[in-house]
């Protein structure tokens, strides 16, 4: 018989050890585009644990599987039998041992699966993603990260369509099948959980390499990708290859089977997938040649290709009990990530991305309906928490750690987390343990940064006592409450602090660890009154520094400070500072003033001798829309539009000679380095281009178009396409890079968001044009990230008073929770901060909101978000 089960709140609390563990797992995968049949056979026994439950029966999950047959220590059992009860998300049977062997044999339509988990077909090649609950999707099991398994699977195909067949492990035998289908046999000797598994299978083309490790044992490696792009893969293999060697060097670990695999694919809801030996990539994260790929995104291919090879470690040798504990391997991974790049390329300009990141997506969540703490305490559907709070202020909590034990401490504790818990599941307490024990340190308190959500607020004052030589700095913290977190307590906060003299001489410099509400900390032998104070050098913290400085003191600061960030973010705070005044000018009905100071000072750091070009670049980048809205009661978009307008208008008059000084000096290259220096020339000019052509400087937009039509690399012609799409210039551009990469998906995706996030009102109507393009589709992700995610983070115009922007992403989010309900569910956090907003738009997002959540057959992925935003 069959039973339906409503979604229900999942809550760690409940948590329960597993009744029964599952040694060792045999797979075969009979692959077939609509009817694959999976044989699937567990040895299985109960849990010693004393805390698991002894029932009297097992239940494995499962969900949209056709049950074929079911077999007991080799004894076939009726599917009509009371032995067995089938319903919607998995199937309980009764059974009277202690172990047995249990085989099923289910079948599955990989064709029809939109929705991307499981196992389903992306451009006529099988994939698998099972994190987070893909697994069930396959074969009946216990889909929880706590039974960890070893794995044999074998899978077979037609030769022909198929040539490649992978899945996790070592490869152990390949043959020959009748009627023109062949198999492959894969056997992963490490105990996993069954959301790592993996299987592809396609006619691929492959990239080869080899690895040596540490202790001289030869690693295999290679890159799957579609025939044509193998001259794509040399920026992503070396990353690899650069990943393996700084791993080893930096944390000692080593990689332990003989062959390790990527596959890119184009169908694929995440960024890339850690599975045990073999990474599934979307393929925008692998593929990379000057032509076709900027900067940012060789930046970003190297940092990704790093956070999944080092997950072998941190999340496979070591996973996570419960998704609760999602940010034990993530945080901790993106964290190393973090560190891999700055030693890779600028540590301080490694560190201001990661800052500015943090603050444009978490920092808002944190202050809207959807925060939650870094080990959220329930959830109704898993995939809606891999979000900026588990990822990016994790890996702050890491960072913290890092800074509060010291590199020797930190590397004390990684090792014994690792030594001890190798092979198991475990939580961040045991992670916490580790490092304490480890240290000899007491972090319970620390822990609260575990628990606790939202972000703190610190405000600061400063007293000297010349009789003394003693300065005193009081600090204090806040949180402000979020949905169900009402009362705070105070969180350990590492906050470093100098004091600097007139002349730029550091007089003095603490690490200041602030554990309570309010405390005062004491700077002995002070020979003078500060002229200045740094706090949290290096964002140390994750937190809101509610005390501003004096335009004087930010001057100083951006001129004189000896951490590089702090150096930056004087003149960040100083900006935001500025235009968060002038947008109450707009509201007034005043002009809008640039202060003179801060244009002088920028000016003065543009020219200086001591900073690499991608630092300076750094400091034209003024507070993005979404920041500044951050900071405002009550949010206006058309008021926040204008300021930055006019910002940009004021910083390229006035320094006018010195970006033409830079746009000539750091001229187009006739070849092209991916290495962090050449990066930052390109970057630094095209940010030059952008003030110029902001301003109106004459003949600038022909200069920009030149740019366009002789760029050797995509960072140039794409800055170019991007200045004259802003300034309404870019027909014939726009015409001419669909025509130059046509059929290109990685290439036509930013065809797509550049004209999505332009920031005129046509692209209301651009975006509804897009949406009709044949090359537009709902059922690819990257596709609709690129037109419709890049649209909703184009705050002025998806914010348009008509609501025409609302209604037009609502409508998408609507068709689209029928294909691809986790795509659904992310596209609609857009709406999440609806009552930030005037009560028009918050009465038109509420609207949307409303529709969607009264939706027939609503997925419990969009359910849970609108629901949440809507209570919130």
């Amino acid at each position: 018989m069959r039973t339906d089960t409503a979604p229900k709140i999942i809550r760690r609390s409940d948590y329960k050890a597993p009744d029964w563990l599952v040694d060792t797992v045999e797979m075969v995968f009979d692959l077939h585009e609509t009817a694959t049949k999976v044989t699937t056979t567990l040895s299985v026994r109960r849990n010693p644990d004393p805390r698991a439950d002894r029932p009297d029966h097992i239940r494995l999950d499962g969900e949209g599987l056709n049950l074929l047959s079911l077999a007991l220590d080799d004894r076939p059992v009726d599917l009509q039998s009371d032995a067995i009860t089938l319903e919607e998300t998995g199937l309980c049977l009764a059974v009277t041992s202690d172990s047995f062997r249990l085989k099923t044999e289910t079948g599955i339509n990989p064709q029809e699966n939109t929705a991307l988990e499981g196992l389903y077909l992306s451009d006529g090649k099988f994939c698998t993603q099972c994190e987070a609950e893909g697994f069930r999707r396959i074969t009946y099991f216990p889909d929880r990260p706590d039974v960890m398994a070893v794995y044999t699977v074998t899978v077979n195909a037609p030769a022909d369509g198929f040539p490649v067949l992978l899945s996790n492990g070592n490869l152990q035998k390949i043959g020959i099948l009748a009627d023109g289908r062949h198999f492959a046999t894969w056997h992963d000797p490490f105990p996993k959980p069954c959301y790592l598994f993996a299987l592809v299978a396609g006619d691929l083309a492959c990239c080869e390499d080899r690895f040596t490790t540490a202790s001289g044992r030869g690693v295999t490696l290679r890159i799957y990708v579609e025939h044509g792009n193998e001259d794509r893969t040399a920026h992503a293999m070396d990353s690899l290859i650069r990943s393996m060697k700084w791993d080893e060097q930096v944390y000692g670990l080593e990689y332990d089977l003989d062959l390790f695999n990527i596959v890119a694919v184009s169908d694929f809801n995440m960024g890339a997938m850690e599975n045990k030996s073999l990474n599934i990539f979307n393929a925008k994260l692998i593929l990379a040649k000057p032509e076709t790929a900027t900067d940012g995104d060789y930046a970003f291919i190297e940092s990704v290709v790093a956070h999944e090879y080092f997950h072998n470690w941190s999340g496979n040798r070591v996973t996570c009990r419960d998704w609760f504990q999602l940010s034990l391997k993530e945080g901790l991974t993106v964290f190393r990530d973090q560190e891999f790049s700055a030693d890779q390329r600028s540590r301080p300009v490694q560190r201001i991305g990661d800052v500015a990141a943090l603050r444009g997506r978490q920092f808002s969540e944190d202050a809207g309906p959807l925060a939650h703490p870094v080990r959220p305490d329930s959830y109704m559907e898993i995939n809606n928490f891999y979000t900026a709070t588990v990822y990016e202020k994790g890996a702050e909590v890491i960072r913290m750690l890092h800074k509060l034990l010291g590199a020797k401490g930190y590397r004390k504790g990684i090792d014994l987390y690792f030594a001890r818990h190798d092979g198991q599941a475990v939580t961040c307490d045991d992670f916490i343990a580790a490092m304490a024990e480890a240290t000899g340190q007491d972090l319970d308190a620390f822990k609260l940064w575990y628990a606790q959500a939202g972000t703190p607020h610190v405000s600061w004052s400063g007293a000297y006592e010349a009789a003394q030589n003693r300065y005193y700095l009081t600090v204090t913290q806040t949180t402000a409450p979020t949905p169900g977190q009402q009362t705070k307590q105070p969180l350990t906060l590492p906050v470093p602090v100098s004091l600097y003299a007139a002349d730029g001489t550091r007089i003095a410099s603490k690490l200041c660890v602030l554990n309570q509400g309010e405390q005062v900390f004491q700077f002995d032998d002070v020979t003078g009154a500060p002229h200045a104070v740094s706090l949290n050098e290096g964002f140390a913290a994750p937190i809101i520094m509610d005390t501003a400085q004096s335009p004087e003191t930010s001057v100083f600061l951006m001129t004189h400070d000896r951490d590089p960030f702090n150096r930056w973010e004087a003149g960040f705070q100083f900006i935001t500072g500025l235009m968060l005044e002038q947008i109450k000018n707009v509201q007034d009905g005043k002009a809008v003033n640039p202060d003179p100071r801060y244009l002088s000072a920028l000016g003065t750091t543009l020219t200086g001798r001591d900073l690499d070009p991608a630092f300076k670049a750094k400091f034209f980048q003024l507070p993005w829309s979404g920041y500044l809205a951050e900071r405002m009661a009550v949010i206006d978009v058309e008021a926040i539009d204008i300021v930055l307008r006019a910002t940009h208008k004021a910083i390229g008059r006035a320094l006018s000679d010195i970006l033409t000084d830079l746009v000539a000096t750091y001229a187009m290259e006739d070849t092209f380095s991916a290495d962090a220096a050449a990066a930052g020339r390109r970057l630094l000019r095209n940010e030059a281009l952008v003030f110029l052509a902001r301003a109106g400087q004459p003949g600038i937009l022909e200069q920009v178009q030149k740019q366009y039509d002789n760029a050797y690399c995509m960072t140039d012609r794409l800055a170019a396409l991007m200045i004259l799409v802003q300034q309404g210039k870019a027909t014939a551009a726009l015409s001419d890079f669909y025509d130059r990469f046509a059929g290109d998906a990685v290439v036509i995706d930013k065809w797509f968001g550049v004209q999505a996030y332009a920031p005129r009102q046509s692209v209301l109507d651009d975006v509804e044009r897009l949406a009709a393009h044949p090359d537009f589709s709902l059922t690819n992700p990257n596709r609709l990230r690129s037109l419709v995610g890049a649209f909703t983070m184009n705050q002025r115009w998806f914010h348009d008073g008509s609501g025409r922007g609302y209604r037009f992403v609502g409508d998408m989010i609507y068709k689209l929770d029928e294909i691809n309900p986790q795509t659904a569910a992310n596209l609609a956090k857009a709406f999440g901060r609806w009552k930030r907003f005037d009560d028009i738009r918050a009465g038109q997002m509420q609207t949307v909101l409303e529709k969607l959540h009264a939706k027939s057959g609503i997925s419990k992925n969009l359910l849970e978000i609108v629901t949440k935003s809507l209570d919130g």
